[in-house]
């Protein structure tokens, strides 16, 4: 294990001690608020695609957020966890379409059918999963990986969705751990309001290139 993923272990235990933390007022009034200020990003309001994920446990809560966008006509992807930790999508149905993911980890997945793990280059906006982003844009994930198979699916198909985070308020820091793999977000949303990172592409060609 290298320096930064130790950081990323350490703050990740830290961020996710944080959430058990949190007022259960706090946990249940965020989702209504994140949703709102989600669909006001203009990049959500015109996109025809959004891939997004079902919440679960105490992260940022979704599920509003979902509903709104299917009930104004935006097609919403769900991933689907296959073996190997890679991600398939499928289309959003409602809530009562959704079932317990057939490799457990109290994930919840559309019941089908699946377009392959490629149709999330059709996305306009993908919502990723996250503990934290930085004042660089850069998002702490869950150290799984599926995300940044995600990302480098994107870059390799010459896709550029805008890359949306959703998180609790202090969840935005100054600095976190970042390998040059790691690209930065467009946007993070919390309950206080929308950070913006315009300068994301410029960076990560930046990574690349050192």
């Amino acid at each position: 294990m290298n320096d930064a993923d130790f950081a990323k272990r350490e703050l990740r235990r830290q961020i996710l001690a944080g959430r058990t933390r949190l007022p259960w007022e706090d946990a249940e009034t965020a989702p209504l608020v994140l949703s709102r200020r989600a669909r006001d990003l203009p990049e959500v309001a015109a996109a025809r695609t959004v891939a997004a994920y079902v919440s679960v446990g105490r992260e940022p809560g979704t599920r509003p957020l979902l509903d709104a966008l299917r009930e104004a006509g935006t097609r919403v992807l769900l991933p689907v966890l296959l073996a190997d930790d890679d991600l398939d999508w499928g289309v959003y149905g409602g809530a009562d379409s959704l079932r317990p993911a057939a490799r457990g980890r109290g994930l919840l997945e559309p019941a089908g059918p699946y377009l392959t793990p490629d149709a999330v280059t059709e996305a306009d906006v993908v919502l990723l999963p996250g503990l934290a982003v930085d004042a660089a844009g850069m998002r702490l994930g869950r150290g799984g990986g599926s995300y940044d198979r995600v990302l480098t699916r994107l870059a390799a198909a010459g896709a550029a969705p805008a890359l949306v985070v959703l998180l609790y308020d202090g969840e935005v820091l100054p600095r976190v751990p970042a390998e040059p793999h790691d690209r930065p977000v467009t946007a993070a949303v919390t309950p206080s309001g929308v950070h913006r990172f315009t300068a994301r592409a410029e960076r990560a060609e930046t990574r690349e290139q050192s």
